[in-house]
């Protein structure tokens, strides 16, 4: 019986712009995207059992081919011609659920990763990521991980400089928010600002993380309800209150984070804010996620 059990990283994004609907009805997107320390574990074994088979710790996520994980699996069989039958996929889950920070899209990624490793196919990255872009338009950028700008539906991916060293808060309220309304509310909205997305690379590239968090700006915020941008806007206050450099909504939500330069600080809001919203999380940048 052969197992690996491959970590599945969250992402952030420290900018998201939405330039435009495309005639195949998705949206053309500019992001730089981080992945970060919160994690899920993807164990894969090969246990010459009936079928692809999927299991995880929460109750109400799906564990048929509907789950990212399954897809991703499905797409590595067709592509490679290995068989996925007999593969059994247990799913720890750690990222909370419809959060706006990949957390199905890093499962699928991880399977993707975790199979070339388990049959030893020698993939490059870049291979799986274009493997991936058929179980989702995150799962590219959450095969290759670390700081990156992601353009198209997100599958068209530039390595940048990673993000310089700085403590990461999310904070998760307990309301869902649709990814496809959210789409049809901003298509019906005009956007006031953009992020200095050009901005933001070169401050990287300067290794300058205060230039960073004052460019951090996602567009879905001026979408969002003005109840549910209240509570994000409550969240983000706090955060900076404890010392947050810069505090922005992930994806398309709600999720919120803060960069923090000193641990102490991080941990004040992770206080303030854990008793309110317990899917509160302290977490540091992931620079490279392996393969």
């Amino acid at each position: 019986m052969n197992t690996w059990t491959e970590p599945a990283y969250a992402k952030i994004n420290l900018s998201l712009d939405v330039l435009g609907k495309r005639p195949d009805g998705f949206h053309d997107l500019r992001m730089v995207m981080q992945s970060v320390s919160l994690h899920d574990d993807v164990t894969l074994t090969l246990d010459g059992g009936e079928g692809l088979r999927l299991a995880t710790n929460v109750g109400f996520l799906p564990v048929d081919e509907r789950n990212i994980a399954a897809v991703a699996a499905r797409a590595f069989a067709r592509h490679t011609g290995v068989s996925v039958d007999g593969l059994a996929i247990r799913i720890e889950k750690r990222i909370p659920v419809c959060a706006g920070t990949a957390g199905g899209s890093s499962d699928g990624a991880a399977v993707l990763r975790g199979l070339n490793r388990l049959f030893d196919t020698g993939l490059t990255l870049e291979e799986l990521a274009h493997i991936g872009e058929e179980a989702g338009s995150d799962v590219p950028y959450c095969v290759l991980g670390g700081t990156a700008l992601a353009e198209g539906r997100g599958e068209r991916l530039k390595q940048l400089r990673a993000l310089p060293a700085c403590h990461i808060v999310l904070c998760k309220p307990a309301f869902p928010i649709s990814t496809p309304e959210l789409f049809r509310a901003i298509d019906a909205v005009r956007l006031r600002c953009r992020p200095d997305t050009a901005g933001m690379m070169e401050a990287l590239e300067q290794d300058d993380l205060h230039g960073v968090a004052r460019r951090m700006f996602n567009v879905f915020e001026q979408a969002l309800p003005a109840k549910r941008l209240g509570v994000v806007e409550e969240i983000r206050d706090t955060m900076i209150q404890r010392g947050a450099i810069g505090s922005c909504m992930s994806g398309s939500g709600p999720t919120v984070f803060g960069i923090f330069e000193g641990e102490r600080e991080a941990k004040a809001a992770v206080d303030a804010l854990k008793s309110t919203y317990p899917d509160t999380f302290l977490t540091v940048p992931v620079y490279y996620s392996g393969n």
